[in-house]
């Protein structure tokens, strides 16, 4: 009978870490939500256009080229998923709408 030993027994972050397939699942499940970010952006703007002083300043490009980089590190996180790719992803996903409300 042997006993495991604690340098052979698994770690709490090793069983914890999710999986490839999970994280590739969530990168596809960001796209959407990068669309509707993006709807939610250029309606932000076209609002500012017409109440506002009519001219996009920098924060409204800023959004937008935060979509932008979303959508790469989504990509990016389909053909090498980790976490911190995922996490990029839906970071940059709702910092579109907020920079483009502060234009």
């Amino acid at each position: 009978m042997t006993t495991q030993t604690d340098a052979t027994a698994p770690t709490e972050s090793a069983t914890t870490a999710p999986s490839s397939r999970a994280l590739r699942v969530l990168a596809l499940c960001g796209f959407p939500l990068l669309a509707a970010c993006l709807v939610v952006a250029a309606v932000l703007g076209l609002t500012d256009a017409v109440e506002g002083d009519g001219a996009g300043a920098g924060f409204l490009t800023a959004g937008f080229w935060s979509l932008v980089l979303g959508a790469v590190a989504g990509a990016a996180a389909l053909a090498v998923p980790r976490r911190a790719l995922v996490a990029a992803q839906y970071a940059l996903a709702f910092a579109g709408p907020v920079l483009a409300a502060l234009d």
